[in-house]
Parts: C-alpha cells; sequence; structure tokens
C-alpha cells in the first residue's frame, strides 16, 4: 500500500500521458458551452437546479476543510458507499463529503445520509474547477467508487499529495479494451491511485493487466452485497400495504427506462387476465420522466395513482412512484419484483435491494452492469430471467399465484446476500490504515 506518489524508476510514458490529458482537457473546454447550456436548461425548472450549475463549475461545497471525500456518482454508487460512510462516521471520522455527479444520486444521498455528511456536486473535470474545490477543501483523503477515473482530478490529487482510493471498483472487458486505446493516460491514472479494492478477481485482472500492481490492488467483494436495509421499510410495510392495496397481490416493476415501461404494460395486461385485482407499483429510474410514463399508461387504459398526489380510488390499477429514496419501502411490501433497465439495453440495476428483503426477482436478459451478481443470484434460485412481455407477465402471474414458488425465492435471495456480505469492513479496515499513515505523515498540528 502506497500513502504518498513517488515517479521514481516508474515505466509510466510521462510524456504520453500528459499530451492524452492535453488533448481530453482541449476536448472539454470545447464542450463546455452546451454542456453549461445542458446544465442551465436543465436547471431552470429545478428548486436546486443553480446550485448543482454553481458546483459543477467548482463554486460552493460549503467552507469544510480537511475532509475525508467520497464521490459516488449516481444512485447506484451512493448505495453502495452508505454502509462504508456510515461504518466510518460510526468510528468518528470527521468531516465527511459525498460528492455525486447526478441530481438524482444528490437526492439519495441527502435523504440516507445528510444528517451525518455534507452532500455536494462533483465539479466537471476542468482543471480550473477542480483545482478550486481541492485547494478549498484540502482533502485528507478521496474515496472513488466504482470506476471514477478522472484524469484531472486524479493528476491534481497527485500533485497536492492527497491519497486517492478506488473502492469497489469494477472493470468490463468493454471498459478495459477503452481504456487500452489511451494505455499511457491509463497508466498514469492508476500511478495516482493508492488502493484498489476491486469487486471480482476478474476485475482485479483487468486492473493489473492495464497497469495496477500487486501492492495497490486488493479484491474485497462488492459492498452492494452490504445492503442497507432502512428500518422504518420493513416496520412499516405490512401498514402501508393494506393502506395502498388491502388484500391485492402486488408486483413492482422498478428502476425501468424508456422503451421498458411499454413492455412492463404489455406484461401487466397478461397478468391481470388471470389476476385482474393485482396492482402494479411502477417506479421509472428518474422520476422526472414520471408525467411521460403517466401518459402512456392512461393511453394504454389503465387508471393511474401517483405517490405525489394520492387518491382514495380503488380502481387504480398502476400506482406511480415518482420520487427518489423510497424505493425500499415499495419493495418491502411488494410480493414480487421486476428490476429495470434490463429490457432495453440499459444494462440492469442493483438486483440485491429486493433480494435482502426477501422479495422475488425477475430480470431481462440484459444486466451487464451487474453481470456476476445476478448470474449468481438466479443460480441461487433468488432470481429468475425473463426475455420479453409475454415471459415477463407469465412469470409475474406464477409467483402471484404460486406462495410456496414465491416464498422459497425469497428466502434464497436473502441468504444469498447474507452469505457474501462482509466487503464494508474488509475496506474500513485498510482505508483507517490509510488515514493513519495521512495522520502520521501530516503531524499532531494539522487536522485529523
Amino acid at each position: 500500500m502506497r500513502v504518498s506518489d513517488s515517479r521514481e524508476n516508474t515505466t509510466v510514458p510521462v510524456r504520453g500521458a500528459a499530451v492524452l490529458r492535453f488533448l481530453y482537457t482541449m476536448a472539454l473546454w470545447l464542450a463546455l458551452p452546451f454542456v453549461a447550456l445542458r446544465l442551465l436548461l436543465r436547471a431552470v425548472p429545478q428548486p436546486e437546479g443553480m446550485r448543482q450549475c454553481c458546483e459543477r463549475f467548482g463554486l460552493g461545497a460549503g467552507d469544510l476543510h480537511g475532509p475525508i471525500w467520497i464521490h459516488a456518482v449516481s444512485v447506484g454508487e451512493v448505495a453502495a458507499a452508505v454502509p462504508l460512510v456510515q461504518r466510518l462516521h460510526e468510528r468518528g471520522v470527521q468531516p465527511l463529503l459525498v460528492t455525486t455527479t447526478t441530481m438524482t444520486g444528490q437526492q439519495h444521498a441527502h435523504r440516507l445520509l445528510g444528517g451525518a455528511v455534507s452532500v455536494h456536486y462533483l465539479p466537471l473535470d476542468v482543471p480550473s474547477f477542480i483545482d478550486r474545490l481541492v485547494d478549498r477543501l484540502r482533502p485528507r483523503l478521496l474515496i472513488l467508487m466504482e470506476t471514477e477515473l478522472w484524469p484531472n482530478l486524479l493528476e491534481y490529487c497527485r500533485r497536492q499529495g492527497v491519497p486517492v482510493v478506488l473502492v469497489n471498483a469494477r472493470l468490463s472487458e468493454t471498459s478495459t479494451r477503452g481504456y487500452r486505446l489511451v494505455r499511457p493516460l491509463t497508466q498514469a491514472m492508476l500511478e495516482s491511485l493508492t488502493w484498489i479494492a476491486a469487486q471480482t478477481e476478474a476485475d482485479g485482472a483487468r486492473f493489473r493487466e492495464l497497469g495496477a500492481t500487486a501492492e495497490q490492488l486488493a479484491v474485497t467483494g462488492n459492498l452492494k452485497f452490504d445492503v442497507t436495509v432502512p428500518e422504518h421499510a420493513v416496520r412499516h410495510a405490512a401498514d402501508k400495504r393494506e393502506e395502498l392495496a388491502g388484500k391485492r397481490p402486488i408486483w413492482i416493476a422498478a428502476s425501468t427506462g424508456a422503451g421498458e415501461e411499454e413492455l412492463v404494460l404489455d406484461a401487466f395486461r397478461l397478468v391481470c387476465r388471470d389476476l385482474p385485482e393485482a396492482l402494479l407499483v411502477l417506479a421509472p429510474r428518474h422520476p422526472h420522466r414520471a408525467d411521460e410514463v403517466e401518459r402512456l399508461c392512461l393511453r394504454r387504459g389503465f387508471a393511474v395513482q401517483r405517490h405525489t398526489a394520492p387518491s382514495a380510488a380503488s380502481t387504480t390499477a398502476i400506482y406511480l412512484l415518482d420520487t427518489v429514496g423510497e424505493l425500499f419501502d415499495f419493495y418491502a411490501l411488494a410480493d414480487v419484483a421486476f428490476v429495470g433497465g434490463s429490457l432495453n439495453g440499459a444494462g440492469g440495476h442493483n438486483v440485491l435491494e429486493p433480494a435482502a428483503l426477501g422479495v422475488p426477482v425477475l430480470v431481462g436478459p440484459d444486466t451487464a452492469n451487474f453481470a456476476a451478481i445476478t448470474e449468481a443470484l438466479v443460480a441461487a434460485g433468488g432470481a429468475c430471467r425473463i426475455i420479453d412481455a409475454v415471459t415477463l407477465g407469465a412469470a409475474v402471474t406464477a409467483l402471484l399465484l404460486e406462495p410456496e414458488r414465491r416464498h422459497r425465492a425469497g428466502t434464497a435471495g436473502r441468504g444469498f446476500v447474507t452469505a457474501h456480505g462482509g466487503a464494508t469492513e474488509r475496506v474500513l479496515l485498510e482505508l483507517l490504515r490509510v488515514l493513519r499513515a495521512v495522520n502520521d505523515q501530516v503531524g499532531p498540528n494539522q487536522p485529523k
């Protein structure tokens, strides 16, 4: 494990990396007017839109000094970071800063961590924006979740002596091929990392192929197995279910994307042939699409009730979840869960959250984002693959009509998640060692 970076005896072609980083930065500057316009247009209808714009340009981020800085790009990475951030907080590691890139990630982080940490946006990877933030924060440690390798951020942290660790690191074969194309820059970025905690042996092998050293790398498992199930979600599930649907069977289609809701609705029509009283909870991945999804449901002839505009209509066929951060509550009261992003080519989303609650999981053919986890969950009996609307409708119907089968699948899923936990503690121990080394270097009179 390294705490400070040294370029002595390095094999990294420094000049090649510098040229590639220069070209990358020039491309960012050229794209900046269009990025700024997009951010401003999206900011106008959002209550916190201007804050997002300011922070994405390196302004703001509070008055923290010497924080432990955790960057989690969006909802999935925030979910993985939550147990780790909570454990750091319990150990008295302060102050803590969490940054995200997306607004949904920001909302999720505020909901789950806002009381214990500061939550802000990561600036665009433009040198002046990044330099301004790092100079103001003077972080003691930067923790990047999954594969957030930003060339200018890593380079400036290296120059300022800020240790950077990559946690819950994953690297697909497709991403590996992309990094090979800019190998000098890739190796320079990897050289800037103090430690890499890979999810699997395959991920570790790909990082080693790109230049990570044995000293840098450890395979620690996936933090997402250490699912933090909100206590209130379980405690109030029965009451919320009674209020929402009475005795009606409930299935949820979660984290769906464009082009996928149509298939879910086709499947729901098939479910209704055998179970006309069934209720579908439909939760788009991006709540700003709720109006579009509602119109689609109405065109298909389904009565819709929105979570933010509840009514008492007993004829409601679809309950539209149009908020961020409440998905666990609805997983907890559902009988069956379809996890989206797997029927529209988006690569799938996190199957562990419903599995941890003992809810049988259905997924489509495309689960590249969670390939190993999904395959293992299917093999364990906690999940089942479907390929289209017809097979989705058939699988939901079968599970809703067969309680024993549903119970077996749910129990298998919960057991699978429990058996693979523990990555958080393994990562935490290493992070605490890095922090002790940092504190020893800065001396007793510096912020700890």
